[in-house]
Parts: C-alpha cells; sequence; structure tokens
C-alpha cells in the first residue's frame, strides 16, 4: 500500500538512524512480528522483554510506513465518546477501555525513558466544543469520565480565550497525554532488540502465510522461509488485506509542521494537545524544539494519486481553520504530508486471532486517533494471547465484537 503523500516531518527531521539488513536465509522463531512500525515495535519489545523468541520483518525500510506520517498524539481519549462506547458495550466494558487508556500513557514514557531521545514529553489535552450545540453532550462526558475516576477540568469560553488564545464556547481538560517522536521511537526500540540479538530484517516483503494448528510458515516475496509458533502481523492499515471480512474504513488525513516558533509564542499550547468534537476533527501538538503539528481535514479519498494532489490545499485549508480558532496565531508550513488513516466503526482497535486462521497467527489493527496508545495496551494483551492468559480487554477489543 501507498500509506503517505508529501514530507512527512520526523524522517526529514531524523535522517537514516539506523540500518537493518534484508532477511537473506531461511528463518526459525517462537513469534514473527510482520510489520516494523511502532505497533511490531512495542509488541516484539514486550514478548522478547518476556523470554520470547521474536524476529521482526518489515516490508519497506523500518519505520518507513504510516509511522513516518503519524502525528503522533498519546492521549487516553478514544475517538468515540464513553458514553456511545457505554452504550454499545455496557458502561464496565467501556469505563474499562478508558482507563486502560489512560493507564498506557505511563506505560508508554516507561518505555521512552529506557531508551534515548524520543522526544516523549507528558502535556494535557484540550478536547474543545465545535459549536455550542454540543456543550451538553461534552458536559455529560465530563460527568461520566469523573465518575469512573478520570480526572478532568471544565473550561469555559472565556477561560479558553485567555489561556489558550482558543474561540470556543466550552472543552474538557484532561492531564494525562503525552507526544512523542513515533519514527524514533520505533527506530530506538528495533536497533536495542537487534543489539540484544533479535532479527530485525527490513526490505522483506511476506507474500505468503500458511498456519496450522501446531505453527505458522510464511514465505517471503524471494522465496524464503520463517517457520514460527507464532505470528503477529502488525502490519498497520495494510493489515486487513490479510483478512477476508471489512473491518474498518481507510480515509485520508493531512498535517502540517511549522518552523520553531518565537519563544513565548506557543505558551500553554506547548504543553497541550488540542483537538475538538466535529468529525473529522482538526488537532494540534507542539514538538519539543517548539514546532506546531497542525492535521485534519479527512477525507474519504484513499486513492494515492489523488491524496498527493491534495496535500498542499489541504495544509492551506488548515491555516485557516487554525486562524479561526486561534485568531493570535500565523502560521506557516515547512512540511506538509498526508497519510492513510483507518477508522473502526466503533473507534476501538482490533487486536487477537481471527476465525480465517486460527489461533496461532494474531492481529494488531491499532486503528483510530490514539493508535499509539492501543498498541501499549495491544502489546501486553497479544503476549498475554500468546502465553495462553487472559487479559480483560481481549474480549472487547477482539473480532468477535464484529458479530
Amino acid at each position: 500500500m501507498d500509506l503517505k503523500s508529501g514530507y512527512p516531518f520526523w524522517p526529514i527531521r531524523n535522517g537514516l538512524m539506523h540500518a537493518f539488513p534484508r532477511l537473506s536465509e531461511d528463518l526459525r522463531c517462537e513469534v514473527a512480528v510482520i510489520g516494523g512500525g511502532i505497533s511490531g515495535a512495542l509488541i516484539a519489545d514486550e514478548l522478547a522483554a518476556h523470554g520470547h523468541d521474536v524476529a521482526v520483518v518489515e516490508q519497506r525500510d523500518i519505520g518507513w510506513g504510516s509511522t513516518a506520517a503519524s502525528t503522533a498524539l498519546l492521549q487516553y481519549e478514544i475517538d468515540t465518546h464513553l458514553a456511545d462506547l457505554c452504550r454499545q458495550y455496557g458502561e464496565d466494558q467501556a469505563a474499562l477501555a478508558y482507563r486502560t487508556c489512560a493507564d498506557a500513557i505511563p506505560a508508554l514514557q516507561a518505555v521512552a525513558r529506557e531508551l534515548r531521545g524520543t522526544d516523549f514529553q507528558r502535556c494535557s489535552s484540550l478536547y474543545f466544543a465545535s459549536k455550542p450545540a454540543h456543550l451538553p453532550v461534552l458536559r455529560n462526558e465530563a460527568a461520566l469520565r469523573r465518575r469512573h475516576g478520570l480526572k478532568l477540568r471544565w473550561l469555559d469560553g472565556q477561560e479558553l480565550a485567555q489561556d489558550y488564545g482558543l474561540t470556543a464556547p466550552g472543552a474538557i481538560l484532561s492531564a494525562c497525554a503525552a507526544t512523542v517522536d513515533p519514527y524514533r521511537l520505533t527506530l530506538r526500540l528495533l536497533a536495542r532488540l537487534q543489539r540484544r540479538g533479535v532479527g530485525v530484517f527490513d526490505r522483506t516483503h511476506i507474500s505468503q502465510l500458511r498456519s496450522t494448528s501446531r505453527s505458522v510458515e510464511l514465505r517471503t516475496g524471494e522465496g524464503l522461509r520463517i517457520r514460527a509458533e507464532h505470528a503477529v502481523i502488525a502490519a498497520g492499515y495494510a493489515g486487513q488485506q490479510w483478512i477476508d471480512q471489512r473491518l474498518a474504513r481507510n480515509r485520508s488525513s493531512y498535517a502540517f509542521v511549522t518552523d520553531p516558533l518565537e519563544a513565548g509564542q506557543l505558551g500553554r499550547l506547548g504543553k497541550t494537545l488540542v483537538w475538538e468534537s466535529a468529525r473529522p476533527y482538526l488537532y494540534l501538538r507542539a514538538t519539543r524544539d517548539g514546532r506546531l503539528i497542525v492535521g485534519g481535514c479527512d477525507d474519504a479519498v484513499d486513492v494515492p494519486a489523488r491524496r498527493d494532489r491534495r496535500v498542499e490545499s489541504r495544509a492551506r485549508k488548515l491555516v485557516r481553520k487554525i486562524g479561526e480558532r486561534f485568531p493570535g496565531l500565523r502560521l506557516q508550513p515547512a512540511f506538509a504530508w498526508a497519510g492513510t488513516f483507518a477508522e473502526t466503526a466503533d473507534g476501538l482497535p482490533w487486536f487477537g486471532a481471527h476465525p480465517q486462521y486460527g489461533r496461532r497467527v494474531q492481529f494488531a489493527m491499532a486503528y483510530g486517533g490514539n493508535g499509539i496508545t492501543y498498541s501499549m495496551i495491544g502489546a501486553g494483551l497479544l503476549r498475554a494471547a500468546i502465553e495462553r492468559r487472559p487479559h480483560p480487554l481481549a474480549r472487547l477489543f477482539s473480532f468477535e465484537r464484529a458479530g
């Protein structure tokens, strides 16, 4: 799949951080992880840290798929409101999903702390009402989250204007959020695994997968074989091609990053990621070196050539939208890009075995606006599945809920 357009900021900023080899001979391992993006890296790290013999294969260069285009907003807030999930799956399961996402933020911080230079930064999340008609829904959402132990504050329009320069009628301010450089985090994790003896191979395309009740065999496009006890398909949005079932809608999402802004210009936006209640939503976050990343203007066009042509016009539209919401900000894009973005009907990810392949093949589909947070949860969930242990979110995040 052609997953991105334009010039994603992270690879340009970081350059070629680490070189990984192609697979050049047949391989045996306990768990083969297909996908060398942030999801595959977190899952491989979790498995290897608990004694599993892991190998990672990626068809592109490591980190060069959707991870390179990610804007990396790390938040507990799911694209679907807690109130809506309660109606779909019951209050206990819905609240558990939200609380587990909140727990994933410090878990990601612990992973980043062990590595060098991932630009991980704790911050707040400001979720604002796009228009006055959305206020009752957001107030109800705030009350429900408080009831389930999620800490937040309600800000009115005057406070938003005064503290953030934001024109909006009200917002939920949560302290539990973070940002990171996803490309660095991925490369640092996989380079560390490689130093510890884990096989990490890029430019290695898996063309065939055969599973039995006892093992999995993978074949590369060059005819090499990987024999494993388990496989984890963490191929991001391209993972859908392995399943004969429509699980998500692919869309295109657009973003740009500014040059570093002058000291003091960001104010509280330097430590706050911002998003809105409209769908698709406008969002922004700061980088550690004082840039702003702005994203949104999603559309249903997932045709690479058409997406390519829209990058610059969508960047201009994003600039206008930011100007309307933040009259004091005058932004100029330094780089603009777009990427494939998949969303499920309920905003939840898919983790676990699919009936098409049996229990030896696990899928990691961390779709939605908080995909990295989902991947952190999924790493533990899939380890539990491989070790034949229960996990509290295994049912809710599984393919069983599709029925």
